[in-house]
């Protein structure tokens, strides 16, 4: 009888594979990990919400059922909380949505459901997905399991937390600006942002809006492979998503590789640069490697420009309306986009476009692009922004994230990987990115990393 602690331990695709072999039930699985959340969470604050009894009328009928449901069968997971679950409280991190329950699932929340995914509850994320710290007036900080008096990261820390601790072997995350990858960075687990539209989001109020998608972060690049499996896929309402494919290509023998600490723009601390630099070197071994970068330059201020406009199309009434029950953080993200002018948003529009041509560009002479997927190492709870890095000031408090939002205003996918490192060392992550639709591709060469030069999570200390 495989023990509570070994089954907390295995990855989705391993749980799959036992439940589906009838060696672990999915009621042993929910049993399992629900006692590791009750051991752990109360310290790390992972989950607003945690649904046990649901989770177990979920398990129960898969184990009754005479097949597996899909491939991820009987598998505990969470969702961010952030994203529509029916009859499952969705608070987006904000008092004024305390007790909301939807009605209707978000359409990842049901393909997730249809592949037999059972949802054990809703991960932690700052108000509305705005902040550094993953914290808001219902829940938090969620603690880093490296150092509970650290930064999981925003706003997916909830989700890093939970899969980087056991409490699930896999967790949904959305990425706005570095939402996935930044706190899979912070606590030493991989994640996948797939290219705008290969999720399909028939929801979103803007329907060419790319600079959000749906994620995943896990132990491992193959639950990341077999997550967006069951999640990829168009819908009429959603015009991304509509011709999005993948690119099944296979990876040359020997990749080629262009690499950059800070796209030429973008603040990194030393700290940063240098554990960037040390797992650089092991690239060698598997690829060639080219530093390089595509042109950056306005980047930033094109990124800045376009999500204010963004959050304040989303968020004005809200601020207009309930100001005072709001927290600071997300009054300033909306209030960023208040003085834009028709002008800005299409400079910003035109200087987005030539570096989006410019990273394809780039793609003509490398298979892959690495990156840091953070710009600097966990910081205290306690600050609630980044407003320096090395001592130099920082313009905005959304700055720090720049080596993670340049990829998000060309919407190219993404996977995060956690590089090697040494004992009592905070994690660290690079960011591998690819032409939109190859996703096949990232993830050939992630188990790559992970398999050739030991690229993959270690259990923090808990």
């Amino acid at each position: 009888m495989t023990s509570d602690r070994s089954i907390c331990d295995l990855t989705a695709t391993e749980l799959a594979r036992a439940i589906a072999r009838r060696e672990v039930s999915s009621r042993q699985a929910v049993e399992a990990h629900l006692a590791r959340m009750a051991s752990l969470d109360s310290r790390l604050a992972a989950f607003v919400t945690v649904d046990a009894d649901g989770a177990r009328r979920a398990a129960q009928m898969c184990d009754a059922a005479s097949a597996p449901m899909g491939p991820l069968h009987g598998v505990p997971i969470a969702v961010k909380d952030l994203t529509d679950t029916a009859g499952l409280a969705t608070t987006y991190g904000s008092l004024l949505f305390g007790d909301h329950v939807p009605a209707e699932d978000d359409l990842v929340v049901a393909r997730l459901r249809r592949a037999g995914a059972v949802i054990l509850g809703k991960t932690n994320t700052p108000e509305f997905g705005f902040g550094a710290v993953c914290t808001n007036r219902l829940c938090g900080p969620t603690r880093n399991p490296f150092d509970p008096a650290l930064t999981s990261g925003g706003s997916s820390g909830g989700s890093a937390v939970a899969v980087a601790s056991g409490m699930v072997p896999l967790a949904h995350g959305t990425d706005f600006g570095g939402s996935v990858r930044t706190p899979a960075s912070f606590c030493g687990v991989a994640s996948i942002r797939p290219t705008p539209g290969r999720i399909a989001s028939p929801r979103r109020p803007l329907g060419w809006d790319m600079l959000a998608t749906h994620g995943f972060l896990a132990r491992g690049v193959d639950d990341l492979e077999l997550a967006l499996s069951v999640c990829a896929g168009d819908d009429a309402n959603d015009p991304l998503s509509l011709g999005s494919t993948d690119d099944d290509r296979p990876v040359p023998d020997r990749a080629r590789i262009a690499v950059t600490p800070d796209f030429g723009v973008a603040p990194v601390a030393r700290e940063a640069r240098a554990r960037f630099a040390a797992a650089c070197q092991a690239f060698a071994r598997v690829a060639d490697v080219v530093p390089s970068s595509p042109d950056c330059g306005g980047a930033i201020e094109a990124f800045r420009t376009l999500r204010a406009a963004h959050i304040a199309n989303a968020y004005g009434e809200l601020l207009r309306t309930r100001r005072a029950e709001l927290t600071p953080t997300v009054i300033w993200n909306i209030e960023a986009g208040a003085n834009l002018s028709v002008q800005d948003y299409l400079d910003a529009e035109r200087r987005r476009t030539a570096i989006y041509r410019s990273f394809r560009q780039l793609f003509n002479r490398a298979d892959f692009l690495v990156a840091p997927a953070a710009s600097v190492l966990p910081w205290p709870n306690e600050i609630a922004d980044v407003t320096a890095i090395d001592g130099a000031a920082l313009e905005t408090p959304i700055d720090y994230l720049a080596v993670t939002f340049i990829v998000s205003l060309v919407g190219f996918p993404v996977l995060t990987v956690p590089v090697p490192r040494g004992e009592n060392v905070l994690p660290f992550g690079m960011q591998i990115v690819a032409p939109p639709g190859c996703e096949s591709r990232l993830f050939a060469f992630g188990r790559v990393l992970e398999n050739e030069l030991g690229f993959s999570h270690r259990r923090p200390p808990l």
